[in-house]
């Protein structure tokens, strides 16, 4: 029996490398479903589409989703300093800046298929500002040499940029840009959103998995 046991608390805040594994098969399985009911028949995705529903959606939600997962960390961090919490903002962030990265650029790919290359769409123009958010809580640990005020100078800046996840999602509202309101309810077959479901779920297994690598590795390093 696989030992899944793993504390943010302390020291000891490394996960069992068993669950490393089972997320990252977990996230092969899924990502393979994902493929297969998104290009059956009765989906038919083509072109553009295969960046939205394999790429551009997942890696926005999972940008989202990680962000949400840091600003928890820095609200920890701020109120019960300890390691476990900075360890885990900063195993999050690179692979939130990854996401970011990944879902700019699908998103450019799906701009250019119409004809524009950036067009100063509102979400992306947000998911960049993300991008900077995560950048920018890996680079504090770097620039400022005290390890404890480095991480409540990150943790500070993660809960503030916590304000653009609202932001990002109600952009599309508030400005008439390039970008689809919803990814779910443009006229997409129920094959297509399971799809986007299913590859999200995916992404969020690998990132997970890869999170829980770097912890176990002990990148970043714990407070001395």
């Amino acid at each position: 029996m696989l030992d899944t046991s793993f504390t943010l608390s302390g020291s000891e805040s490394r996960p069992a490398p068993g669950l490393v594994r089972g997320f990252g098969l977990a996230s092969v399985l899924l990502g393979l479903s994902a493929v297969v009911i998104g290009t059956c028949p009765s989906s038919a995705a083509v072109g553009a589409e295969y960046a939205i529903l394999f790429i551009h959606v997942p890696a926005a939600w999972l940008s989202l989703l990680l962000y949400a997962a840091a600003a928890g960390c820095a609200a920890l961090m701020l109120s019960q300093p300890g390691p476990g919490p900075a360890n885990a903002l900063h195993a999050l962030a690179p692979v939130g800046v990854v996401a970011s990265l990944v879902a700019l650029w699908s998103g450019l790919a799906g701009q250019r298929a119409l004809g524009v290359w950036w067009g100063w769409d509102a979400r992306l123009v947000c998911e960049l500002v993300l991008l900077v958010l995560y950048a920018g809580a890996i680079a504090l640990r770097t620039v400022i040499a005290e390890p404890a005020r480095a991480d409540r100078a990150a943790a500070v800046l993660v809960l503030v940029g916590a304000l653009n996840i609202p932001i990002i999602y109600l952009s599309v509202n508030w400005w008439h840009t390039l970008h689809e309101r919803a990814a779910a309810s443009v006229g997409r077959s129920s094959f297509s959103i399971a799809a986007m479901v299913v590859m999200t779920l995916a992404f969020c297994m690998i990132a997970g998995a890869v999170v829980m690598a770097r912890l176990q590795s002990g990148a970043p390093k714990e407070q001395q």
